[in-house]
């Protein structure tokens, strides 16, 4: 006999599974709330009463932090799938979407269920803070912890995750997120950036709609030759430079990775960064801890510009080495020797580079190789000893020359590759990365080392080190990196799967002890321009070659690019003879970041040389605002026919503004004042004109004004046909 139904209790009960639906929590004692906030911002995660770790807010903090547990009620969801919004998503389970975890356990089961366990909070600064989230699997010895890293103060957050188990045999990690972040906006516009050799950073943006966007790379090494990891993504609508709310991402990974970007049947966005999975199932075994890279990523309501800045701050703060430090301006011999060089030419050079003013002489490709002389790029890579016909007396003659000058002396290397002319190949065929059974494929004549092996480690290691050793006057160091990997295959890697991955491991492992034995040495990475540009490399570094195409109007649009994820104190910029533009206006853009030269300084004419010794000085005047500032962005190269861009130190009392024609058309220059930013409104500043070439007068009258007036009005800094070049300092008036 069927019971009864009381219509009235029917309808109460559809209102509460209706109210479950909604993502209301019933018991809301029990309920968890996870908030990770920074000083403008909050990631507010909770737990459901099924143990699942969801994210329900990110976006501006709220003052009251009771209020985040009520975020979730708010929100209505379609609950075809209920892991739209998981923080770290799995696959094999209940989830039907992009998962950030893919597993193959021993048993050859492919599920995974994550629950969370518990979680801790330590405060490790005053400004940095670390949340840290334990989840396991309810039937599988496997468990995640998932851990943010906040800095306060910079409204930057660092997110990476931490995967073991205990099971019986070894588990395969078939995917391997660093974040899952979930975002709610009513549209998303992605800006990301593609490019190749001497043509970095180009800019594409678009709206993003439903299904997956993937931003990735498969090089192996000199990973972001293609495309790079930075991307930035604007809610609602296409942000400026001063308004719109946009995330800033990095990922702090030094090879393949992937980013997924879904907009899923909610309209919302799930955001998943890590490890590109691509031929990388990894093979995890028991108890071994497998930590991912980090993701970088921060906030902001305020415009590109704003986030920016953010990112800025932090990188010199907390990531790259001696952030906080003085540069060294420098001369490098590669566009006036390449490989032709002896010592007495290379004496004449350290010579130049006092009489230019310059702190450090850099000594580029070619010193070394006997057996097989370094004479091109086709042959003694890997064989690291100074070659006699060119240095008979050795690096030692050189460092001692410097200091006799006044000046400081540094070296190129290329440690991780090796040409087949080559002693090293020779010896060790077993330590080059090449499939055994098909023929070598060669990017710039040359393969790359296999640095998963221990014995290739130590040999990478003593590379720079026994120079080092032997030369304790070395000032500097260029690391470079010019071949992408082909045929990639360890013989040493006991899982093949696992060698993309496990390369990168090991280079960072030898950078670590480098970095232990010496923190402060000055280090450059190269990579053939921007191939290696990414925060897991640079926290090794103290600046990074954006590009070998120094041009200086294609150095403008590069640069500028850059700028948005990393400070202008780690861009190492030269002034060089590529393009058509007048040596002033080629040192101009040089200046926007880390100044140097590359230059046959005995073939300037006396204005010249008189100008780059001014010029020098003059950086070295506003390099305080340079290297350490907040960074403006007043008018985009791509939108108008004069950049603009400026810098204000700490204080805001001292400013430079840097101003470039890149539009060749009649007429066109600066036919309207330029507003500054980031002067305080109520100082007075005196502005003037500054990196006069002789013999010529400005056309800027100097003046003093407000803050106000120049932020309101600004300044026309009269660039046109001509003075195609203009930079303006800015001194505060006391």
């Amino acid at each position: 006999m069927m019971n009864k139904i009381n219509p009235k209790g029917l309808l109460r009960w559809i209102a509460f599974v209706s109210f479950l639906g909604a993502g209301t929590f019933i018991a809301k004692a029990q309920t968890i709330t996870i908030p990770i906030e920074t000083k403008q911002n909050a990631m507010v995660l909770q737990v459901t009463p099924e143990k699942y770790l969801e994210t329900v807010y990110f976006g501006n903090k709220l003052s009251d932090k009771n209020e985040y547990s009520a975020i979730a009620g708010s929100y209505r969801y379609n609950l075809t799938t209920s892991d739209y919004n998981s923080a770290y998503t799995t696959s094999g389970s209940l989830n039907l979407l992009e998962p950030a975890i893919s597993v193959t356990h021993a048993d050859g089961n492919k599920s995974l269920d994550l629950k969370y366990v518990n979680h801790t909070i330590t405060k490790l600064t005053d400004d940095i803070s670390l949340v840290s989230i334990n989840l396991k699997d309810s039937v599988y010895d496997f468990e995640v912890t998932l851990n943010y890293q906040t800095y306060f103060n910079e409204n930057v957050t660092e997110q990476w995750s931490v995967i073991q188990h205990h099971e019986k045999h070894d588990v395969v990690l078939n995917k391997y997120a660093s974040a899952n972040l979930y975002l709610r906006a009513g549209s998303y516009w992605l800006k990301h950036f593609h490019g190749d050799w001497a043509k970095e950073m180009r800019p594409e943006e678009e709206q993003l709609t439903h299904g997956i966007k993937t931003l990735d790379t498969k090089l192996g090494s000199r990973a972001d030759l293609f495309q790079p990891p930075v991307f930035m993504v604007s809610l609602n609508e296409q942000s400026t430079e001063d308004e719109g709310e946009v995330l800033c991402g990095n990922l702090e990974w030094s090879s393949n990775y992937r980013i997924d970007l879904e907009v899923d049947p909610s309209n919302n966005l799930r955001l998943i960064a890590g490890i590109n999975n691509y031929a990388s199932d990894y093979v995890l075994k028991p108890g071994i801890e497998f930590t991912t890279p980090k993701f970088v990523y921060t906030l902001s309501d305020k415009g590109k510009g704003e986030a920016s800045r953010n990112l800025q701050t932090w990188a010199r703060k907390y990531k790259i080495v001696d952030g906080e430090g003085p540069r060294l301006t420098l001369l490098n011999n590669w566009e006036s020797t390449f490989f032709d060089f002896n010592e007495d030419r290379l004496a004449g050079i350290l010579k130049d580079t006092k009489t230019l003013g310059v702190d450090l002489f850099l000594l580029d490709d070619g010193w070394f190789g006997n057996k097989y002389p370094r004479n091109d790029d086709h042959a003694g890579l890997g064989d690291w000893e100074v070659n006699k016909a060119k240095l008979p007396d050795g690096i030692a003659f050189l460092t001692k020359t410097a200091q006799a000058d006044g000046v400081k002396f540094g070296i190129w290397v290329e440690p991780e590759m090796v040409n087949p002319k080559s002693e090293l190949y020779e010896k060790h065929p077993d330590w080059i990365v090449k499939q055994p059974q098909r023929p070598e494929y060669y990017m710039r004549n040359q393969l790359v080392l296999d640095l998963t092996n221990p014995k290739v480690q130590e040999f990478v290691f003593g590379i720079v080190d026994n120079l080092l050793t032997k030369n304790p006057d070395l000032a500097y160091i260029k690391w470079d990196c010019n071949s992408i990997m082909y045929n990639a295959n360890s013989a040493y890697e006991g899982h093949q799967s696992n060698f993309y991955t496990d390369y990168v491991f090991a280079l960072y492992k030898i950078l670590d002890r480098l970095r232990a034995k010496y923190p402060k040495m000055p280090m450059m990475l190269c990579s053939g321009g921007g191939g290696r540009v990414d925060y897991g490399a640079l926290k090794y570094f103290t600046e990074y070659w954006p590009s070998d195409n120094t041009d200086p109007v294609e150095r403008i649009f590069i640069q500028w690019e850059y700028s948005y994820f990393y400070p202008a104190l780690a861009s190492s910029n030269q002034v060089t003879n590529w393009g058509k533009e007048p040596l002033k206006f080629r040192t101009d853009v040089a200046m926007m970041g880390k100044l140097g030269f590359d230059i046959v300084v005995g073939k300037l004419t006396p204005d010249e040389l008189t100008f780059c010794q001014q010029a020098v000085k003059t950086y070295k005047q506003f390099s305080e605002a340079i290297w350490h500032g907040d960074q403006y962005r007043l008018q985009n190269p791509r939108e108008n026919d004069v950049a603009s861009i400026m810098y204000v130190d700490t204080l805001k009392s001292t400013g430079i503004m840097f101003n470039y024609l890149v539009n060749n058309r009649y007429g066109v220059g600066s036919n309207l004042p330029i507003r500054l930013k980031g002067l305080e409104p109520d100082k007075m500043y005196a502005i003037s004109e500054i990196n006069l070439f002789p013999g010529t007068k400005s056309s800027i009258p100097d003046g003093t004004y407000t803050g106000r007036f120049l932020i309101t009005v600004g300044v026309n800094p009269d660039v046109k046909d001509g003075r195609t070049s203009v930079l303006i300092g800015i001194e505060e008036k006391k």
